[in-house]
């Protein structure tokens, strides 16, 4: 079956392509009675639409969203929600040397050869810009988890060596990495400019957490939370690896250095001492933070002389041309948050019939 439709109860399917006359998102599932305004929406799509700073691509896209049907009288109606944000600076012609060839790290020769043809204006559905559905939809999801309490916030841990040694989720929206270190978001910053005047680009990480998540959501076995978690991140270009709590650092661990310790607070509530798991035992949420971390690679498309194949195998030299980011991490923040918001939204709508 085609793969652009996401979740079980909370299900999402995004259109559209990056060339395109718009690209969107149909919502199904959401609870009637939900408040929600083209203005709620607005506010996660302006998080990650392009040309925001210098260390971004400076296709100038509004990104105004359009609510079509599902909605009346600022409340959901229980219907499919329909949500369209129309492509306005297009520039095809970027795109027209590369027609019959294959970019390096893209996914030209992929698409063609799944399906006999390609949209090679921008990368077609391949592009990031079939993110915007995403969020969009991620914002009703965020309005159902606010009823509940759950937050998700997420921010640029590292760029290429430079990690973030504190944590200031007040810091985060401050400056353009969206860094909440802003010391180490400064040498971030610096980076970036450097490799974009070297022609080159740069991955890094981005962590997620959410808070205020309750105990219990989730399914044992092939529907673990934190499946499903890592399906979602996984689904985002150019994400590469993605951790849970600890993540990769248990392979040189002991048991006794991972296992979160159990105890009852003052409230006679069941808590740990540390998150070592990342808010997931079992595949089901034990009360803690959940946290997640994503590995991105560097942009794909750089102005540096690559050398690749046309489609009838003939050996091309290709300088990439176009408007892109020279790192990937900042706009894949809301994107990210987005992914675990629907996750979360599903569980939360499914732990309501899993038991009486």
């Amino acid at each position: 079956m085609p793969g652009n439709t996401f979740g079980r109860v909370f299900r999402v399917t995004t259109w559209g392509e990056s060339h395109g006359p718009a690209v969107g998102v149909v919502v199904d599932g959401c609870p009637a009675g939900l408040e929600i305004s083209e203005e709620d929406i607005q506010v996660e799509l302006d998080r990650r639409r392009p040309g925001q700073s210098a260390i971004t691509t400076q296709r100038k896209e509004p990104d105004k969203v359009e609510i079509l049907s599902g909605v009346f009288q600022g409340k959901t109606l229980g219907t499919p929600i329909s949500l369209m944000v129309r492509n306005v600076d297009v520039i095809s012609k970027s795109y027209e040397d590369i027609r019959e060839v294959y970019r390096p790290g893209h996914a030209d020769y992929t698409y063609e050869v799944k399906y006999e043809i390609r949209d090679y204006r921008g990368g077609g559905r391949a592009s990031a810009r079939e993110t915007v559905g995403r969020v969009a939809a991620a914002a009703i999801a965020k309005k159902v988890l606010g009823l509940s309490g759950i937050k998700t916030i997420g921010y640029v841990k590292q760029i290429g060596e430079i990690v973030a040694e504190k944590v200031d989720f007040d810091e985060i929206e401050r400056n353009p990495v969206r860094c909440p270190d802003k010391h180490k978001a400064k040498e971030m910053i610096e980076l970036i400019e450097q490799v974009r005047r070297e022609g080159d680009s740069i991955g890094g990480v981005v962590e997620v957490v959410s808070i205020g998540v309750p105990p219990g959501l989730g399914d044992p076995v092939f529907n673990k939370i934190d499946a499903d978690l890592a399906a979602a991140l996984m689904s985002i270009g150019g994400v590469r690896g993605v951790e849970i709590g600890m993540g990769f650092e248990v392979g040189r661990r002991r048991g006794s250095e991972v296992n979160d310790v159990m105890y009852m607070n003052d409230k006679g509530e069941l808590r740990f001492k540390t998150n070592n798991a990342g808010g997931i035992l079992g595949g089901i949420t034990n009360g803690e933070n959940i946290v997640v971390r994503i590995a991105i690679k560097p942009t794909s498309s750089i102005p540096k002389i690559q050398q690749t194949v046309d489609r009838f195998g003939r050996p091309v030299e290709l300088v990439v041309k176009g408007r892109h980011d020279p790192c990937l991490c900042p706009r894949a923040v809301p994107i990210a948050e987005a992914m675990v918001n629907l996750v979360l939204v599903d569980h939360l709508l499914m732990s309501r019939v899993s038991r009486l």
